[in-house]
């Protein structure tokens, strides 16, 4: 079954890297947890105000 997670986080200045890899971890998190046996797309999407860059979302489609 074909299924759809989205993920957000807040991004603030200098601590860019650090926020990145802490998604990164929660993603890897969630497949384990989830036993997803296949990733089909991966897709990362900033979030912004006043033409700057406040967050991201993270949408995750899969196979369990």
């Amino acid at each position: 079954m074909i299924r759809v997670k989205t993920f957000g986080e807040p991004l603030q200045p200098f601590k860019t890297r650090r926020e990145l890899e802490e998604l990164d971890a929660r993603v890897n998190a969630f497949l384990v947890e989830e036993k997803v046996s296949r990733v089909i797309v991966v897709q990362d999407t900033p979030t912004t105000e006043n033409g700057n860059v406040i967050g991201l979302i993270r949408t995750l489609v899969y196979e369990t």
